[in-house]
């Protein structure tokens, strides 16, 4: 098996782990928008004039790339889409730790910094899902999904 089929092959799992793990982010964030609305803004780094369009707004992208990535759909723009936001989550994480803030990371549902808080071990499990979601970018091939099927059902009309 080459390299290229054993890759394509490992993005699948990395694609439904992804895709799992936004959709679970996102649905204590869409149920209560407040208590993420606090994480944002804790950040300190938008305006807070975007804090709550961002809190009502992001968990919804969330939820939508994932069920794209668990679905198969448009998995290299899903895949785009997450790796974008977990870029941007990475950047808040680092300038929030280098300001030394004590606070959750806000990615789940928390009771505050106590039961999630950020670190560089965050960071480090941020660079993880970065790296994932570039494997899925880069080599998914589409397999067991919508996109799979489109491709499937064109060869064989």
């Amino acid at each position: 098996m080459s390299r290229h089929a054993i890759a394509a092959w490992l993005a699948l799992p990395a694609r439904w782990y992804l895709g799992g793990l936004f959709v679970l982010a996102s649905l204590h964030k869409i149920a209560v928008p407040h208590d993420f609305a606090i994480d944002v803004a804790t950040y300190g780094i938008l305006p807070l004039a975007l804090v709550n369009p961002v809190a009502i707004v992001l968990p919804w992208v969330e939820l939508v790339a994932g069920l794209m990535l668990l679905l198969g759909a448009r998995v290299r723009a899903a895949a785009l889409l997450v790796a974008a936001m977990v870029a941007v989550f990475l950047a808040a994480l680092v300038i929030a730790l280098a300001r030394g803030l004590d606070m959750s990371c806000g990615c789940f549902a928390s009771q505050g910094a106590e039961s999630d808080p950020i670190s560089w071990l965050t960071v480090v499990r941020d660079l993880a899902w970065l790296g994932l979601s570039v494997l899925v970018l880069c080599c998914d091939r589409g397999f067991l999904g919508f996109d799979g099927y489109q491709k499937w059902k064109g060869a064989h009309a």
